[in-house]
């Protein structure tokens, strides 16, 4: 798996270095406002006939770039996963005496009914969903007529929101040991329950990386199609593929519930929000608001109105 996520990255290194050889550089355009006029005639006839103002029309690109921080940003969240990845996929097995001594008894009751669960089949299908997610943006830029204008930016986006899911992917399995769900199950090979990649539970990495993915292809759909009809079949369909990963992951003994909604929550999330922000203002979505909150605790609040 470390391997196929070497290939990944070194195909985006190579393909942002030849949109560097091409002289790609952001640019940052405003639109120019649409004034609208109506005549005496018009204002007459206002009682009889109704008329529609045109929307303003918006130039320029819809995404913008500014290197000094989203460069940075990819970089290290590229090479943090390329190092997460090495260290998550290598931590030290597990003694025998120590599986045998877990107790479904000691899991919170949340999640205690995943340590029955062990399914190979429901596995390797998560694994396709994983690994098949990660070219789908790509091939949408290139299909899509209006996104493959903007290729570069979007191309760019879409590394950046690959890097910071990596960032939270692997640095909490990283940092934190939590024993897998098939870790208590008998039913699972000894082998796969003593091995290091076993403590790998929090979070749950494949729909985190599903929900990232499938949900910054209805974003930049959205964008570039504001007034589609369409919109909300890619919202469905995002919806639909992190659901089905999150199940899958559970029916194998993957993951608890609670490693699921984790990754189901962060997924989508950064998926929708790394475009969001790199938004020119006069593309910025009026139904999508992020506003802060506090009270009791502090975050933010995050709206969405489908049209």
């Amino acid at each position: 798996m470390f391997t196929s996520m070497k290939k990944i990255f070194a195909f985006m290194i190579a393909v942002a270095a030849w949109m560097a050889g091409n002289g790609q550089t952001d640019t940052s355009r405003k639109a120019q406002d649409s004034l609208v006029t109506v005549s005496l005639t018009d204002t007459l006839e206002l009682h009889t006939d109704s008329f529609q103002v045109s929307k303003p029309e918006r130039k320029g690109s819809v995404y913008k770039i500014k290197p000094a921080i989203d460069l940075p940003i990819i970089a290290a969240g590229t090479a943090w996963s390329l190092y997460g990845f090495s260290q998550i996929y290598n931590k030290p097995s597990s003694p025998e005496a120590r599986i045998l001594s877990l107790r479904k008894s000691d899991i919170n009751g949340f999640d205690r009914a995943a340590a029955d669960n062990y399914d190979e089949g429901a596995d390797k299908t998560s694994d396709a969903l994983f690994y098949g997610s990660m070219p789908v943006p790509v091939l949408f830029m290139l299909l899509d007529g209006k996104v493959r204008k903007d290729f570069g930016k979007v191309f760019l986006v879409w590394w950046e929101t690959m890097a910071v899911t990596g960032i939270y992917y692997t640095g909490s399995a990283h940092l934190i040991d939590r024993y897998r769900p098939l870790a208590y199950n008998s039913a699972a090979p000894m082998h796969e329950r003593t091995s290091g990649n076993a403590k790998n539970s929090f979070i749950g990495g494949h729909p985190a990386l599903v929900g990232s993915m499938t949900f910054f292809v209805a974003k930049v759909y959205s964008d570039y199609h504001p007034d589609s009809k369409a919109k909300w079949v890619f919202y469905t369909a995002a919806t639909a593929a992190t659901v089905t990963t999150a199940y899958l992951r559970y029916k194998a003994g993957k993951h608890f519930p609670s490693d699921l909604v984790a990754g189901s929550i962060l997924g989508p999330l950064t998926g929708i929000l790394v475009p969001h922000f790199h938004k020119n203002k006069q593309f910025k979505d009026a139904n999508l608001s992020i506003r802060p909150y506090s009270g009791a605790s502090h975050g933010l609040i995050l709206t969405y109105r489908f049209k």
